[in-house]
């Protein structure tokens, strides 16, 4: 993390993450899409997902909006499994600095350096940075 952007994301994602019911870890997602290309930012949310789902051993998994919950934010989504809705992932899409970085947080389990590893190899992603 080489400004204070990259910090604050950084902080903010530690927030979301303190302890809680479950350990969660987190990664923030930048990538080189920008503010128009949100159609592909919700394409590259759909392979993350896969990714994470993957790392996580949970089976089949499907994205959830929110758009039926006050309890959602724009821009605010899950992945749950499809057998029992269990909880997978949240992430969060921000624009910054004209482009998108897509803050995820996901139950701790999965060897976070496999998990950067894999993320960055995903087309758009121009780099990742776990959290714990």
């Amino acid at each position: 993390m080489t400004d204070s952007i990259d910090e604050d994301l950084y902080q903010r994602t530690m927030a979301l993450i303190k302890p809680g019911d479950v350990e969660l870890v987190g990664a923030i997602v930048h990538t080189n899409l920008a503010g128009e290309e949100d159609l592909e930012m919700q394409e590259l949310t759909v392979t993350i997902n896969d990714c994470l789902a993957g790392h996580a051993g949970k089976g089949d998994t499907y994205i959830y909006a929110g758009n039926d919950s006050s309890e959602f934010a724009s821009n605010q989504f899950q992945g749950l499994t499809i057998d029992d809705e269990s909880f997978v992932w949240e992430c969060q899409q921000l624009l910054r600095e004209g482009t998108f970085d897509l803050v995820f947080y996901y139950k701790s389990g999965p060897a976070q350096a496999a998990v950067a590893d894999d993320l960055e190899s995903i087309e758009h992603v121009t780099d990742v940075t776990t959290v714990p």
